[in-house]
């Protein structure tokens, strides 16, 4: 199964948190939030994930680079972000085949 995980955005409503880090790996328990997003796609039985990120993505790149995940994960920028419908035209190259886009494992099944 394919996951896709959408994780642009600039965090504006999460400032002053977001002056030095992106939103999506500010940590929560000392571990990124989007750790967390990642994990939940794998144990729910993600073979694949791709990622959607927006204009800051090397920041986010590095860190999920360093992570200890056992599954293939393609970065997709989508530059300027459009809305959710552009999110997933930009995402037609990974093929996505699911209809979850975020949830929890247990709402998966």
């Amino acid at each position: 199964m394919k996951a896709l995980i959408l994780s642009g955005g600039s965090g504006t409503r999460l400032r002053p948190l977001t002056y030095s880090q992106q939103k999506q790996l500010i940590p929560v328990a000392n571990k990124p939030v989007l750790f967390y997003a990642i994990e939940d796609v794998i144990e729910a039985g993600a073979d694949e994930i791709g990622i959607i990120l927006g204009p800051n993505k090397d920041q986010v790149i590095d860190a999920v680079r360093t992570g200890y995940w056992d599954v293939p994960i393609e970065f997709i920028y989508q530059g300027d972000p459009k809305g959710l419908a552009h999110t997933i035209l930009v995402a037609e190259t990974f093929r996505l085949r699911m209809t979850a886009l975020r949830s929890r494992p247990e709402r998966m099944r």
